[in-house]
C-alpha cells in the first residue's frame, strides 16, 4: 500500500450516504498513514427539487463544520463545498473553479501536504478544472458508471469526461464496457469492478443478530440493499408482493425516488437508510436477496456491489438481467439467478426458498472473497506507485520550462477571474437579475378597513440603517386613515437619535391631519421580531385583531413570517409604500425596463433581507410564539 501521501477525492457522492465504494477506498487509504480530503459531490446536472433533502444536508453540513470541512476520521478530512450549481456553464465553472481551488489550496497549506494525488469520481469541468490548475503527483480516474445517461444533455459530459480521462495517468473502470469506452483515450485503463468489506460481514457472521424493525416482519424475507432509486424496477416489487403475498419484501436504503407504483403493497417495508456496520445483520436475516434493476442504457454498465455483500454471507441472490451480473456467472459459474422477466424472477425466487445447498453458500462466499476491497485496493495502490516511480524516472522538468509554465498558468487564472468578476459585476449590476430575485420578497395587499395601521421604522426592510424611508412610511399610513380605513396609527421603532424616532414619526404624522390623540407609539423594538411582538401585545391591551401592517415593499416577506409565527391569532393586511425612494428604479409605460441598473446599496438591502429571513429562521423566530424579552439588532 502506498503511505504517506495526501490525497484529494473528487467524490460523486457524499460522505453520509449509503456507503460503497468512495468511502470504502478513501478511508482505507487514510488508515494506511496517507492524508485524504473527501470532496462532497458537486453534481453532474442542475440540481431538481427530489435533490432539495441533499442540498439541505450538505447546508447543515457547512456551518456544523468549519469552512465546510470536518474530520471523520484519523487523517481524513470530508470538505462539503457550497457551489453555484450549473456544472457546464463557462461563467458558473469559473467561479466555482475560484471557490473550490481556493478552499483546497488552503486544506493543502493547513495539512502541509504538497504534490497531492487527485483521484475522481466525477467527470465534470469541475473536475478538469482541479486536475488542470492544481498541482499533483498523479492523477486517478475511476469510472464508476456511463455518466451520460443521467444527465440531460449527455454530449456536455461527454466533452468534460474526455478531457478527464486525457488529463489522467491511471483510468480504473468498473466493468469491460466503460474500460473499452476509456482506452479510447488513454491507454492506462484497468478493470476494477467496486468489492466488499469482508472483515465487516465476517463480524456479522459470528455474531449474528436480527435487528429490531425486522422482528415484526414475516417470514420469508427477500431483501435489498441499496438506494431506493428510480434504477429500481418498482413494478417488479409490486408483481412480486401481489403474486407471493406470503413472502415480505424488505428494502434497506434512502428512497429517492417516486414510490408510488408499489402504495398499498401491505407486504413491501421500505425500512430506510441504516449505518453500513448494521447491514450485514440485514443481510443476515434475508432468506434470499435480490437485485430489482430496470434494464436500461445506464444499468447495462452497472456492476452492483451489492452482490459481493450477499455473497460475503453465502445468500443465494436473484436479479434482473444486467450485463455485469451475467459476467460475474461466466466468471464463477451460475451462482446469481438472472430473470428474463417479471414471472420467472418470482420462480428463481421460490427455487433459491426451496433449496438449501451448502457447497452453494461456500462457492458464493469463496467469490466475495476473491473480491475484497482489501484486495482490490492493494492492486490500486501497486499501480499507482509504479506510475509514480515512472513518472520520476523521467527525470524533472526543466526549471525554466517549469516557471514558464507556471507564469502562463498564473496569467490564464488572473484573467479568468477577472472576466467572472466582470460578468458578475454585469449580472448584477446591469440586469434586472436582482429585482427578478428580490421578487419573492414583495408581498402587496388592497387595503381593508382594519382596527389600525400599523407602522414599521427604524431601519427595517431597506439596509438595516436606522432612519432610512421612515417619512414615507408615516406619509402613506397618513393617507390611508384620511381614506377611512382605520381610526388609529401605531408607530414601532425603538431607534435614537437626537430624538427618538416614533416621536419625530409622529409629529409628521400630526403635521399631515392625523388627530395626536389617534397616536399609539411603541419605542422599545429594535428589530423586526420586535416590531411584531411589541405590536402584538399593544393590540391585546386594546382588543384589535386586525391591522394594516406599512413596511418597505422588500421587507414584507419577512414582516409576514415573523408575524404568522409571533401574532398568529392577529390578522395583517400588508399594504407597503407604493413608491419607495430607496428601491426606485425606472419602468415604462409598457412595464418594460428602462433603466436595468441596481445600486449596490439596493442590492445590500435585498441581501440583507434574505439574511434577516435566514438568521430569524435560525433562531426560531419563524417557528413559534416566544415570550423571552430577548432581542438582538438587525
Amino acid at each position: 500500500m502506498i503511505t504517506g501521501e495526501h490525497l484529494l477525492c473528487l467524490s460523486s457522492i457524499d460522505w453520509d450516504s449509503v456507503w460503497q465504494g468512495h468511502q470504502e477506498i478513501m478511508s482505507t487509504f487514510a488508515k494506511h498513514g496517507n492524508d485524504v480530503l473527501f470532496i462532497e459531490n458537486t453534481g453532474v446536472r442542475m440540481p431538481t427539487p427530489r435533490d432539495w433533502p441533499r442540498l439541505q444536508r450538505r447546508l447543515v453540513n457547512w456551518f456544523k463544520s468549519f469552512k465546510g470541512f470536518r474530520k471523520v476520521q484519523d487523517r481524513l478530512w470530508v470538505y462539503s463545498p457550497i457551489i453555484l450549481p450549473g456544472p457546464y456553464s463557462r461563467v458558473i465553472r469559473w467561479i466555482n473553479q475560484w471557490l473550490l481551488l481556493t478552499a483546497i489550496r488552503r486544506w493543502i497549506r493547513a495539512t502541509g501536504s504538497h504534490d497531492p494525488i487527485i483521484w475522481t469520481f466525477l467527470p465534470t469541468g469541475i473536475a478538469v478544472d482541479i486536475l488542470t490548475h492544481l498541482e499533483h503527483k498523479l492523477a486517478v480516474y475511476y469510472c464508476i458508471a456511463e455518466f451520460e445517461e443521467l444527465v440531460p444533455h449527455p454530449h456536455k459530459v461527454r466533452r468534460t469526461e474526455q478531457a478527464v480521462i486525457q488529463h489522467c495517468d491511471l483510468i480504473f473502470a468498473q466493468g469491460p464496457a466503460l474500460e473499452a469506452k476509456c482506452r479510447q483515450w488513454n491507454p492506462q485503463v484497468h478493470v476494477f469492478p467496486f468489492g466488499v468489506n469482508l472483515e465487516a460481514f465476517e463480524q456479522a457472521h459470528a455474531a449474528p443478530r436480527l435487528p429490531d424493525d425486522l422482528h415484526t416482519i414475516p417470514r420469508p424475507i427477500i431483501g435489498y440493499v441499496g438506494g431506493v432509486h428510480r434504477h429500481v424496477d418498482f413494478h417488479l416489487l409490486q408483481f412480486i408482493a401481489t403474486q407471493r403475498k406470503e413472502w415480505s419484501l424488505a428494502l434497506i436504503g434512502p428512497v429517492q425516488a417516486d414510490i408510488s407504483p408499489v402504495n398499498g403493497s401491505s407486504n413491501i417495508f421500505f425500512l430506510g437508510q441504516k449505518p453500513f456496520e448494521e447491514l450485514p445483520h440485514y443481510i443476515q436475516a434475508f432468506e434470499v436477496a435480490m437485485i430489482p434493476y430496470v434494464e436500461s442504457e445506464y444499468t447495462k454498465t452497472v456492476y452492483p456491489t451489492k452482490l459481493n455483500e450477499y455473497h460475503a454471507l453465502g445468500k443465494p441472490v436473484v436479479s434482473t438481467f444486467l450485463p455485469e451480473v451475467a459476467a460475474f456467472n461466466e466468471r464463477y459459474g451460475p451462482l446469481v439467478q438472472i430473470a428474463k422477466d417479471y414471472p420467472q424472477f418470482v420462480q428463481h425466487v421460490e427455487q433459491a426458498l426451496s433449496r438449501r445447498d451448502d457447497h452453494l453458500v461456500q462457492r458464493r462466499i469463496a467469490a466475495a472473497y476473491d473480491n475484497g476491497w482489501d484486495r482490490r485496493i492493494e492492486e490500486m495502490s501497486r499501480l499507482m506507485a509504479d506510475r509514480i516511480r515512472q513518472q520520476a524516472a523521467t527525470g524533472p522538468v526543466e526549471w525554466q520550462e517549469r516557471l514558464v509554465m507556471l507564469y502562463h498558468r498564473a496569467r490564464r487564472r488572473i484573467a479568468r477571474i477577472g472576466l467572472a468578476l466582470l460578468a458578475a459585476y454585469l449580472l448584477i449590476f446591469y440586469t434586472p437579475v436582482v429585482w427578478w430575485a428580490a421578487s419573492p420578497l414583495q408581498i402587496s395587499q388592497a387595503p381593508v378597513p382594519s382596527d389600525a395601521i400599523v407602522v414599521f421604522a427604524g431601519g427595517v426592510g431597506e439596509s438595516g440603517k436606522p432612519a432610512q424611508g421612515y417619512e414615507e412610511r408615516v406619509a402613506w399610513a397618513a393617507e390611508l386613515y384620511h381614506q377611512g380605513f382605520a381610526q388609529h396609527l401605531i408607530f414601532s421603532s425603538g431607534y435614537m437619535y437626537t430624538f427618538r424616532e416614533p416621536d419625530v414619526m409622529k409629529v409628521l404624522a400630526v403635521s399631515l391631519g392625523v388627530p395626536a390623540e389617534r397616536i399609539i407609539l411603541e419605542d422599545q423594538a429594535t428589530n423586526t421580531f420586535d416590531n411584531v411582538r411589541f405590536v402584538n401585545r399593544i393590540l391585546g391591551q386594546q382588543g384589535w385583531t386586525q391591522v394594516l401592517v406599512v413596511s418597505s415593499p422588500y421587507h414584507m416577506r419577512r414582516v409576514q413570517l415573523v408575524w404568522n409565527a409571533q401574532a398568529p391569532d392577529k390578522r395583517a393586511i400588508y399594504v407597503p409604500i407604493p413608491i419607495s425612494r430607496f428601491y426606485s428604479h425606472q419602468r415604462g409605460p409598457d412595464e418594460r425596463w428602462i433603466r436595468k441598473r441596481v445600486t449596490l446599496q439596493q442590492a445590500n438591502g435585498i441581501l440583507h433581507e434574505y439574511l434577516g429571513i435566514l438568521s430569524y429562521w435560525k433562531r426560531g423566530y419563524l417557528s413559534k410564539p416566544l415570550t423571552h424579552p430577548h432581542a438582538t439588532a438587525d
